[in-house]
C-alpha cells in the first residue's frame, strides 16, 4: 500500500466456519481481500477469532505491499463478528480490537448487521442469518435496534441453524436404528457422510473425540436432499429450521411496528443456499402471514460487503458506492486475492 493510497476502512466479517477481511480506500475502491477458512466466531471464551482476523490483516498486508505491523492499517475498522450478540460483547470484542491497534475508530458489531446493510441501502430492515448457527437484528426507520442473544437454548434458540440440523440428523438416524424413532434414510445416509457403518458408531466416534463436534453443520445439505425425497423426518427437521426463521422475522417486525410497512428481509448464510424452493416458501408465507407487505430477499453478496459499506458510511461516503462494491467484491474476489486492485 502506497503512502498515497491510504485504507480508510478495514471491513470484517467473522463466522463460525470462514473470516472476511477487506481493506477499502475512501472511494469504496478494494485494496486487498482475503478469506480465512477459519472462525471468526468472537464469544465469549473463544480466543482463536482474534488470531484468525489478525493473520487475514498480515495476508491482506502482505498483498498489498503493505508492512502489517505499522499501525494502523485503516481508519475505520468495522468487525462483524458472530459472538457479538449481548452489548458486554461489544465492549469486550471492542477493547480487545483496541488493544490490537488494527484501525483508529472501532465499530463492533454482530455479523447479523453486516448481512443487513449488504442486502439493503435503505438504513432499515431486518437481517437473518442461519449458517452454522442463527441469529437476527432489525433496525426500525426512526433508528431503534432489536438484537436477540443467541446463546443457544438457554435464550430460547430451538431450531438455530446448521449445527442443530446436523445435530437433529443425527439424533434422528439414532433413534431409527435402536427403534425410538421412525425410520428414515437419515439411517443410512448419516453414517455414510462420516464413513462408518452405522448410527451408533457415529454417535461414538463424536463422543469419544475422534470427530470434531463442529462437523455437525456439514450435513444440512444431506437433510434437505432426504426431504426432497420424501423422507417425513428431514422434512419435520428443515420445517422447524423455517419456522424459527419466522418466528426471528416476526418478532423483529413487530418490536419495531414494521408490519404495516414494506420492510425488507435479508436472509444470509448458509442454509438460504438451498434451491429447496418449498423451505423458501414456508419462511415467506410465514412472515407474510403478519407482514403482507415484506420483501423477502436470499443475500447474493458475501456479509463483509455490508461491513465495508458500514464504514463508507461512517465516513460519510455517498450510497451511490454501494452498488460497485457489492459488483466488485464478491466471493470469487475474496478466494482470488491476487487478482488486483478493484473499484466500484
Amino acid at each position: 500500500m502506497s503512502e498515497t493510497v491510504r485504507a480508510a476502512v478495514l471491513a470484517v466479517d467473522g463466522g463460525d466456519s470462514k473470516t472476511d477481511v477487506v481493506l477499502l480506500d475512501r472511494r469504496g475502491g478494494i485494496l486487498g481481500a482475503r478469506r480465512r477458512k477459519s472462525s471468526g466466531h468472537a464469544g465469549l471464551g473463544r480466543l482463536e477469532a482474534l488470531e484468525t482476523i489478525d493473520g487475514a490483516i498480515r495476508s491482506v498486508c502482505n498483498e498489498i505491499g503493505a508492512d502489517p505491523d505499522r499501525r494502523p492499517v485503516a481508519d475505520v475498522g468495522v468487525y462483524c463478528l458472530a459472538g457479538a450478540d449481548l452489548p458486554l460483547d461489544d465492549r469486550r470484542i471492542g477493547r480487545d480490537v483496541s488493544g490490537r491497534g488494527w484501525t483508529r475508530k472501532n465499530l463492533v458489531r454482530n455479523d447479523t448487521f453486516a448481512v443487513l446493510r449488504a442486502g439493503t441501502d435503505r438504513g432499515w430492515g431486518v437481517g437473518i442469518v442461519c449458517g452454522a448457527g442463527m441469529n437476527c437484528a432489525g433496525v426500525g426507520p426512526d433508528g431503534r435496534v432489536v438484537r436477540f442473544p443467541a446463546l443457544g437454548e438457554i435464550s430460547g434458540d430451538l431450531a438455530a441453524g446448521g449445527g442443530w440440523i446436523g445435530t437433529q440428523a443425527i439424533a434422528h438416524a439414532m433413534r431409527a436404528q435402536d427403534g425410538r424413532g421412525p425410520r428414515t434414510v437419515l439411517e443410512e445416509l448419516v453414517p455414510a457422510h462420516f464413513k462408518r457403518t452405522r448410527p451408533s458408531a457415529v454417535v461414538e466416534a463424536f463422543y469419544v473425540g475422534r470427530l470434531d463436534h463442529r462437523r455437525v453443520a456439514e450435513l444440512p445439505p444431506l437433510v434437505f436432499s432426504a426431504a426432497r425425497q420424501g423422507d417425513a423426518v428431514a422434512q419435520q427437521i428443515i420445517d422447524r429450521v423455517a419456522d424459527e426463521i419466522v418466528a426471528f422475522a416476526l418478532a423483529s417486525i413487530r418490536r419495531l411496528r414494521l408490519t404495516a410497512r414494506d420492510v425488507e428481509v435479508i436472509l444470509g448464510g448458509g442454509i438460504f443456499r438451498t434451491d429447496d424452493q418449498g423451505f423458501l416458501k414456508r419462511i415467506e408465507r410465514g412472515v407474510r402471514e403478519v407482514a403482507p407487505r415484506a420483501v423477502l430477499r436470499r443475500l447474493e453478496s458475501p456479509p463483509v460487503v455490508g461491513a465495508g459499506l458500514i464504514g463508507l458510511d461512517e465516513l460519510g461516503v455517498a450510497r451511490a458506492r454501494a452498488a460497485g462494491l457489492r459488483a466488485v467484491l464478491t466471493d470469487a474476489r475474496l478466494t482470488s486475492p491476487n487478482s488486483g486492485r478493484s473499484a466500484p
